[in-house]
């Protein structure tokens, strides 16, 4: 019996405790929350907005690059990483090199790759070494003009990231020094002329939303006759970066096959048979 009046008193005691626990700090809260600056590193999906191609790069091999220099006659491919980071930024790379390979359209051909890092720190040394880790794991025979690693100053850096909505904030690294950056990863598809056509999130990308999604670019100067037929059984969705099936489209298709499939039934069946006359 004293030892139940001494936990009822215990408890009793402890309950005042756990109700200022409950309201000051709420049962399940996290801990910890994101620092207040990740929130400035985000993206904007600016669907139409035209690329500063007057901007000045360098290539990877140190000479001056205009980015218009590589809008012309084909989409592009665009990233915006950099090339000192080891982890976000090479599984994006990863992942669009991947899926560029498994969408059956050939580099140069079909479509080019520009790559810009947003730390004007990074050199031309750096954008080769990633170009070169690149093309190994996109495979096959890469033209040497089909696959371009930027890097530039500042003004420029900013001007292309603002242009496409691509926000980032500069973070410290392990050693405490601000060598880092915090941003979204995804890979954006451009128009011949740089206009900005699709955004695909993520770290994967699937092979058949980039096909679409050069295909749509390069006004369906690209792709196959199946290719057109796919586009418009799928929609795609800005908010989730991918392409999903239209189910509204292809009922309709269903049904316009249906409806000729019926009609040549009914043409082969009121066919009179021919009659055939004595010899």
């Amino acid at each position: 019996m004293r030892r139940l009046c001494l936990l009822l008193v215990a408890v009793s005691l402890a309950f005042p405790a756990l109700a200022q626990y409950s309201a000051d700090k709420p049962v399940g809260a996290s801990a910890q929350s994101a620092p207040a600056y990740l929130k400035n590193a985000g993206l904007d999906q600016r669907l139409g907005s035209q690329i500063p191609l007057n901007l000045h790069f360098m290539d990877s091999t140190g000479k001056d690059a205009p980015l218009g220099r590589y809008f012309a006659q084909k989409p592009v491919a665009l990233a915006l990483v950099y090339f000192k980071c080891a982890m976000l930024c090479p599984q994006v790379l990863h992942g669009l090199a991947n899926s560029l390979a498994q969408t059956g359209y050939a580099p140069t051909r079909d479509y080019d790759v520009v790559v810009a890092s947003i730390d004007p720190s990074d050199t031309p040394a750096d954008a080769e070494a990633a170009r070169q880790k690149f093309v190994a794991q996109l495979g096959g025979s890469v033209p040497q003009d089909s696959v371009h690693f930027l890097t530039g100053a500042q003004p420029e850096i900013t001007a292309l990231a603002n242009s496409v909505g691509f926000h980032y904030v500069q973070v410290p690294g392990p050693d405490g020094k601000m060598t880092q950056f915090a941003h979204s990863s995804v890979i954006m598809v451009a128009t011949p002329e740089g206009r900005l056509s699709k955004y695909l999130t993520g770290v994967e990308y699937q092979p058949r939303d980039l096909r679409l999604a050069l295909l749509e670019a390069s006004d369906h100067r690209i792709g196959s006759p199946t290719d057109l037929i796919l586009l418009y059984c799928c929609n795609y969705s800005p908010s989730e970066g991918r392409y999903t099936v239209s189910v509204l489209r292809v009922l309709g298709l269903a049904g316009m096959a249906s409806v000729f499939g019926l009609a040549a039934m009914i043409y082969l069946l009121s066919r009179k048979p021919k009659v055939k006359t004595a010899a």
